[in-house]
């Protein structure tokens, strides 16, 4: 019924293209990278509606309808230093990340629907707060 010829060129074509995807899959995934890997490393979604900049790192607070999530990267990535963040939504509880990182403390996120927020991060000592914001 199948002919040896027949068969051993079909397995040849589907071995090509098997390597063919393989190749592709493998350039997908190595990419030319993203131009802004920090942004992918703080997991908050949202816009990101205020930066603030410090001598050891910066505080970024993101917003979407309902929540609001801040995060602190340091500036030089390497060694573990204490470092902390908070978000904090007016008239409720804030929610807090300290410990001894050496990238990032965060992402914190709290409910924010129609409520002011201040959010405050620190690095090796050095810090910045925001006060009440996005109101």
């Amino acid at each position: 019924m199948f002919d040896g010829v027949a068969v051993a060129g079909t397995r040849r074509l589907l071995t090509h293209v098997l390597a063919v995807l393989v190749a592709a899959g493998l350039l997908v995934l190595a990419g030319p990278g993203t131009p802004r890997a920090e942004a992918a490393a703080t997991a908050c979604s949202g816009r990101l509606v205020k930066t603030m900049t410090f001598t050891t790192g910066e505080l970024r607070v993101y917003k979407n309808r309902q929540y609001a999530c801040a995060v602190t990267v340091a500036k030089r990535p390497g060694a573990r230093r204490a470092m902390s963040v908070s978000v904090q939504p007016r008239g409720g509880r804030a929610a807090v990340d300290a410990g001894r990182f050496t990238r990032q403390a965060g992402p914190v996120t709290v409910h924010a629907l129609n409520r002011c927020v201040r959010a405050s991060g620190t690095v090796a000592g050095r810090g910045a707060s925001t006060g009440w914001i996005l109101c």
